[in-house]
């Protein structure tokens, strides 16, 4: 990760029906701190704090216009949900 670096995902839905590739640009890193990266004209940003030995993720983003923020929300939720059993089955 650096400020300029390009990240590349395959995102999936479960059962294969849809799916699309995120692109990424990081803008901003602060090595275990937080980071920023730009997205199609959007923003997000990923902060992390310890709290009680343990490691809070908070995601900060720009919201895009064609689905419900909740929605949304529960995208962005799904994703952390995800990752945080795979730091915990892999860790």
């Amino acid at each position: 990760m650096r400020v300029g670096g390009r990240y590349l995902a395959r995102m999936e839905a479960r059962d294969g029906s849809f799916g699309f590739d995120f692109q990424a640009t990081y803008t901003e890193v602060n090595t275990g701190e937080n980071f920023t990266y730009e997205f199609g004209g959007r923003f997000a940003t990923v902060q992390f704090l310890e709290a009680n030995k343990q490691t809070q993720v908070i995601i900060t983003f720009d919201p895009e216009t064609e689905n419900t923020i909740e929605l949304q929300r529960e995208g962005w939720q799904s994703i952390l949900d995800n990752f945080k059993l795979y730091v915990e089955k892999n860790g």
